[in-house]
């Protein structure tokens, strides 16, 4: 079995060690009762995040009363407290400097040069909007990829793991400068979250967010890829307009000819094949996207929709043959249930022949 992520992180060793290096900058640090605190009777139940957030509580025990003065010290360890351990330093500024704006902004700052501070910014944000994107849209113009990066990380409005941002989901346009100034960034790090921000923004206004990508598309090669990755939601979903800006053809030129799958009974950690071939009827070479589409049964009856590549490209007319195995191996992201599943081959965001498949325990 693999080791669970929660396990990796503030082990016996990486706590020892965060707690030398706040007694290097502060040698009142009672680091036996920071120990004592933190890995407690229920420190063993906790997954990854509450322990961070565990462990930012026992640091407000032991570190200075006074917010400025332990914030003092958390910014002088930052360079050297690593992995997940130095989440805690952000986490401490989004637990207790919501009354100090200005320093907590700028430690956040400082503090997401050596992990992120994506998550702990968002309670500003959503408590004072204007002034949040002030300080994010100077974190926007930093030498610093990492900070560059936070600007459009930490403002996205259903960021994983973190609070979402209703302010911003309900009107995304004070993150549209941010955006703007980043999406041509020499760093592919912030560039990547820059799609993924605008991917966010699709999920809930997609005629704006495809407004945006259509004034900056052709910029440079560099925006182009990442309008691209942006607009993966819509275009795995068939959305007219997305599929238009990339130059992908009419659906209705092209038929599934066929289209065969084998075994469709089997069980779960086995395998399918399905084959089939593409007649491409335009007059011109048409750009295809091909992917399919699996309707996972679910525990509850339900089912559950995933969409999955399998290629793009530009094809002159005629026909061609294509075949994928699929397995129903059970994942850590995914397991899988017994009953009837449905594969739809999608040509252009078009679901064009439909199979079925019996899984069995």
């Amino acid at each position: 079995m693999s080791e669970k992520l929660k396990d990796r992180f503030f082990t016996q060793h990486s706590l020892n060690a965060m707690a030398d290096a706040i007694m290097q900058v502060y040698p009142q640090f009672d680091k036996i009762r920071f120990l004592h605190l933190v890995v407690g009777p229920e420190w063993s139940d906790l997954e990854l995040k509450a322990r961070m957030r565990h462990t930012t509580q026992c640091l407000s025990q032991t570190l200075p009363d006074s917010y400025l003065d332990a914030l003092h010290v958390l910014k002088e360890v930052a360079s050297v407290v690593t992995g997940f351990e130095a989440m805690c330093l952000p986490d401490f500024v989004e637990v207790f400097g919501l009354g100090y704006w200005d320093a907590s902004l700028e430690a956040l700052r400082k503090f997401t040069r050596y992990s992120s501070s994506e998550f702990a910014i968002r309670p500003f944000l959503d408590r004072s909007p204007e002034k949040g994107m002030a300080f994010m849209r100077s974190c926007a113009r930093d030498p610093h990829e990492n900070v560059r990066r936070f600007a459009s990380e930490g403002c996205r409005p259903r960021l994983p793991w973190a609070m979402n941002l209703p302010g911003f989901i309900k009107d995304p346009e004070p993150i549209r400068p941010i955006l703007e100034t980043l999406i041509n960034d020499p760093s592919e790090f912030v560039r990547r979250s820059v799609a993924n921000n605008l991917n966010d923004i699709s999920k809930d206004h997609p005629e704006i967010m495809l407004d945006w990508c259509e004034t900056w598309m052709g910029m440079s090669p560099h925006a182009d890829k990442i309008i691209k990755h942006a607009c993966r939601t819509l275009l795995k979903s068939g959305h007219n307009r997305a599929l238009k800006l990339f130059g992908y053809g009419d659906g209705t030129q092209v038929k599934i000819l066929e289209a065969k799958i084998h075994p469709v009974v089997l069980k779960i950690g086995e395998s399918t094949t399905f084959s089939y071939k593409l007649e491409i009827k335009s007059p011109e070479p048409m750009r295809i996207r091909l992917e399919y589409v699996m309707e996972y049964m679910k525990l509850s009856g339900k089912t559950s929709r995933k969409v999955f590549k399998l290629t793009e490209n530009t094809y002159s007319p005629g026909i061609r043959s294509f075949n994928k195995t699929h397995a129903f191996t059970n994942m850590s992201t995914r397991k899988h249930y017994p009953g009837r599943h449905r594969i739809g081959l999608q040509v252009n965001g078009e679901i064009k022949h439909t199979f079925e498949v019996d899984l069995q325990p």
